[in-house]
């Protein structure tokens, strides 16, 4: 398949979620299952994150995947990705407790934080609850395959978990080592969900790699868009306070590209408030920002690494669940929150 016939066909997100509707009804139920604790304040906070809503996209990614390949190779689909596709809800859902105590966030996706209605300590253990059911799920496929992608993958985030606490309010943090942390926050557990996926379609090891590296350059592309978001959209339309970043002390790529093209004075002063962390100096971020083309040189990375996710798709056999797969891809790059 050309790159011409590829650019027909890339439905809008709503398309997108419609088909992936029965496959991810079927994981809804699987999730309201297996979260079940006879310990009453777990089953509170799972199902009060669980039940925030948010766009699925890892497990939906993993079905969407199972879908395209095992539609291309004349098979049905497998109980199995309802299951894995669990699986990785769990892990993202878990490192979303852990994020959310560790940058001491109060607001996701327009409601309080757990830990800012249950406290911290509530959150971690019942972070940590997700993870082992997660591993419980992952078992009883009995897959070392399966294992081994995954006990890798959660490995890769906790290393990016730690990764990214060594840069909080670090001036120094540059291009290079932000992508290495968002590789491991963000674009490791997209290329899982999409490597797995096709694991479960019996897909050979070139169209694996193939998913893979499209759910990775995908993963960069979402991330990317997100800290763009953080400079450029407001806490309504965004589900979480403006600034959160600065706040937090994280320089992301708008940020650090300002940093690298401003004059020496203007770049002390956001050095200043990097390592303050000081929400209040906001305006001269913005400021700089705009002055350097920020927002403008970040879409456009981010759009490189949307681009790199269609291109791994090309070759593969067309059909419904590929094209949302490319829709995907657009869609990361278009949205407003």
């Amino acid at each position: 398949m050309t790159a011409s016939a590829l650019a027909h066909a890339a439905p809008d997100l709503k398309a997108i979620q419609a088909l992936a509707a029965p496959d991810m009804a079927a994981m809804d139920a699987l999730i309201r299952r297996r979260l079940a604790s006879d310990v009453v304040l777990i089953n509170q906070i799972a199902e009060y994150i669980i039940g925030a809503g948010g766009k699925r996209l890892r497990p939906m990614l993993l079905l969407l995947t199972a879908g395209a390949l095992s539609d291309a190779q004349g098979k049905g689909g497998s109980g199995d990705a309802h299951q894995l596709a669990a699986v990785v809800e769990f892990i993202h859902t878990s490192t979303l407790l852990h994020d959310d105590v560790v940058d001491e966030s109060d607001l996701r996706r327009g409601r309080k934080t757990a830990n800012a209605v249950w406290g911290n300590a509530a959150s971690v253990l019942v972070g940590d609850f997700l993870y082992s059911r997660s591993f419980q799920l992952m078992v009883e496929l009995e897959r070392m395959d399966v294992q081994q992608i995954l006990a890798d993958t959660t490995n890769m985030i906790a290393e990016g978990e730690v990764l990214q606490l060594l840069h909080v309010r670090n001036p120094d943090t540059d291009e290079a080592a932000y992508l290495r942390v968002i590789e491991r926050k963000t674009a490791i557990l997209f290329a899982a969900a999409t490597q797995l996926g096709a694991l479960l379609a019996g897909a050979d090891a070139a169209t694996q790699q193939a998913l893979h590296d499209y759910g990775l350059n995908l993963g960069y592309a979402f991330q990317i868009a997100d800290d763009v978001l953080d400079y450029a959209s407001d806490a309504v339309t965004l589900g979480k306070n403006l600034g959160d970043d600065l706040a937090e002390g994280k320089a992301t790529l708008p940020l650090i590209h300002a940093m690298a093209h401003s004059d020496a004075a203007t770049r002390a002063e956001l050095r200043r408030i990097v390592e303050h962390g000081d929400i209040d100096g906001m305006p001269a971020v913005l400021a700089a920002i705009e002055r350097c083309g920020s927002l403008a040189y970040s879409r456009q990375r981010a759009t490189e690494y949307a681009q790199a996710a269609e291109d791994a798709l090309i070759g593969l056999a067309d059909n419904g669940h590929l094209a949302a797969l490319r829709g995907l891809a657009r869609y990361s790059v278009s949205r407003d929150h």
